[in-house]
C-alpha cells in the first residue's frame, strides 16, 4: 500500500507569503518606506539574532518565557529578536560619540515572539520602527506620529478609519503619587493596568495585590483609570504639572500638521513595556474591533541601561498583521493581478527562433517593462492558451516566417487587436552588415 503523501504546514503562528500575499505586503512596506524617507528618517537594519542578555537587561528575566531562545554551538544564550528597540539602543550606544543628534532612524524588521496566537497577533511579524533619539521637545512625538499617519494616508485610510489614543506615563505617575501610591509600585501598576480590556478586572486586581498594593491603593488606581479627559486629570491633581502640560500640548503640535483630528486623550493607554517614561500612544481602527495598529512613546533611560550616555528618545512600532487585516476589511488590499500585470509575453515555435525572442525580451526589459520569456519551444495554441488567462497585456509568438520577414505581430490580449514590430537583429548580424 503506497504511503500517504507528506503534508507540512508552516510552524504555528508563522506565515507563508504567496505572490498575492506579497502584493499586499509590498504595498504596506512601500507606504512605510515612502513616509519615512519623505520625513527624513534614515534606514538601518541589524541581525535577527540577538544576545539574550541584552533582551533581559531591557525587559527583565521573564522575557525569556515570551520569546524564541536557544544556545549556539559555543553555548551562548541567544534569541530571535522580539522587537527592534533594544537592538537600536545597542547600535547607538556602540557609536554614540560619533553620531550626530538628534537622529531619525527607521527599520522594517522581522520579529518573533513565542506567544499565544490570536486575531491580529502572530508569532512572527514584520514591524516598522520609527525612532527619534536626542530630542527633548514634543516635536519628536509629533514628527513620529505625523510620519505614521502619512503611511496610513498612502494606504487609503483617514481619520474616519483610525484614531490615535494617547496618554502619558509621567502623568499617570503624578496621578498615582497624588493618590498615595508610592513610586515603588508604579511599574507593577503600569504593567497590570495595561492589561485592562484584555483580561477581567478581577484578574487585574489580583495582579495589583500580588505586586503589593493595598486595597485602598487599588481602588485609587481604578479611579484614576476612569478619568475621561485632561480636565478631570487636572482636577484630580489640583495643580498643573509638566507631564499634564505636555499631554495638553501634543494636540496643538499635531494641529500644525493638520492631523489633530486623529488624536484622542485616553488615560487607559499605558503601554506594558517598562522603558516608557513620557507620552505613550496607540492607534486603533475607529470600530476598535482589532488590536492596536501601532504604538509607542517616549523612553528616556534605555541607552544608559545598556552602558551608554543617558539620552531621551521617542519610538513607534507599526506591525504588518493588523494593518493588513484592516485594509482587507476596508477593501483596500491592492489587486495582485493589476499590480503584477506582465507587459509582454514572448513565445517561439522552434529553437531557431529563441535568439530573436531573447533579443526582444532584453530590449523591453531594458526599457523597464515586465516581460515573460518562454523557456522552451511550444505550439502557438499552447502559448496563447497559457498567456491568455489574465495578467498579461500583450503577446508575441515567433515562428520561422517571422524570422524570414523580419517582422513580428504583437497581439493585445485585452481587445484582441494586433500591431507589427520589426525584429531586432543580432549584434553579430548587425556588425557584419
Amino acid at each position: 500500500m503506497p504511503e500517504a503523501p507528506l503534508h507540512f504546514e508552516p510552524p504555528r503562528g508563522m506565515r507563508d507569503f504567496y505572490p498575492d500575499d506579497m502584493a499586499a505586503r509590498n504595498a504596506v512596506f512601500a507606504a512605510w518606506t515612502q513616509a519615512a524617507q519623505c520625513s527624513g528618517f534614515a534606514q538601518y537594519d541589524a541581525c535577527v539574532v540577538e544576545s539574550l542578555e541584552l533582551l533581559k537587561r531591557k525587559s527583565g528575566e521573564e522575557i525569556a518565557e515570551q520569546i524564541y531562545t536557544f544556545k549556539d554551538k559555543s553555548d551562548r544564550d541567544l534569541a530571535l529578536r522580539p522587537e527592534m528597540t533594544p537592538t537600536l539602543a545597542r547600535m547607538i550606544t556602540a557609536r554614540q560619540g560619533m553620531l550626530v543628534f538628534p537622529l531619525k532612524w527607521f527599520a522594517i524588521a522581522q520579529c518573533f515572539r513565542y506567544e499565544r496566537t490570536t486575531k491580529g497577533r502572530k508569532r512572527e511579524h514584520y514591524q516598522w520602527n520609527l525612532d527619534i533619539v536626542g530630542e527633548d521637545s514634543l516635536s519628536a512625538e509629533a514628527e513620529v506620529l505625523a510620519c505614521a499617519l502619512a503611511a496610513l494616508t498612502a494606504l487609503g485610510l483617514s481619520a474616519h478609519d483610525v484614531r490615535v489614543h494617547y496618554s502619558s506615563r509621567a502623568l499617570l505617575a503624578d496621578l498615582f503619587s497624588k493618590a498615595g501610591i508610592s513610586n515603588e509600585y508604579h511599574s507593577a501598576a503600569f504593567l497590570a493596568l495595561d492589561k485592562r480590556g484584555k483580561i477581567p478586572d478581577d484578574e487585574i486586581i489580583l495582579l495589583l495585590q500580588k505586586a503589593g498594593l493595598q486595597q485602598e491603593a487599588i481602588q485609587a488606581a481604578f479611579k484614576i483609570m476612569a478619568l475621561n479627559n485632561l480636565e478631570e486629570a487636572r482636577s484630580f491633581l489640583g495643580a498643573e504639572t509638566p507631564a499634564l502640560a505636555a499631554a495638553a500640548e501634543l494636540p496643538l503640535r499635531l494641529a500644525d500638521y493638520g492631523l489633530n483630528n486623529y488624536l484622542s486623550f485616553d488615560i487607559g493607554v499605558v503601554r506594558g513595556l517598562g522603558y516608557y517614561t513620557g507620552i505613550v500612544f496607540e492607534a486603533y481602527a475607529v470600530e476598535h474591533k482589532m488590536r492596536a495598529i501601532f504604538g509607542g512613546g517616549r523612553y528616556d533611560r534605555l541607552l544608559s541601561d545598556l552602558g551608554g550616555n543617558e539620552m531621551t528618545a521617542v519610538g513607534l512600532g507599526f506591525g504588518d498583521v493588523v494593518i493588513t487585516d484592516l485594509l482587507r476589511e476596508k477593501g483596500k488590499i491592492p489587486d495582485y493581478a493589476a499590480l503584477e500585470k506582465i507587459d509582454l509575453a514572448i513565445g517561439f515555435m522552434e529553437e531557431a527562433q529563441r535568439p530573436a525572442a531573447v533579443r526582444i525580451a532584453q530590449s523591453r526589459r531594458t526599457d523597464g517593462q515586465r516581460v515573460d520569456l518562454a523557456l522552451h519551444p511550444e505550439k502557438a495554441r499552447q502559448f496563447f492558451g497559457r498567456v491568455g488567462k489574465g495578467g498579461i497585456r500583450e503577446a508575441v509568438f515567433l515562428g520561422p516566417d517571422d524570422i524570414i520577414s523580419g517582422v513580428a505581430r504583437v497581439k493585445n490580449l485585452c481587445d484582441r487587436t494586433e500591431r507589427q514590430i520589426p525584429l531586432i537583429a543580432s549584434s553579430a548580424a548587425s556588425h557584419s552588415a
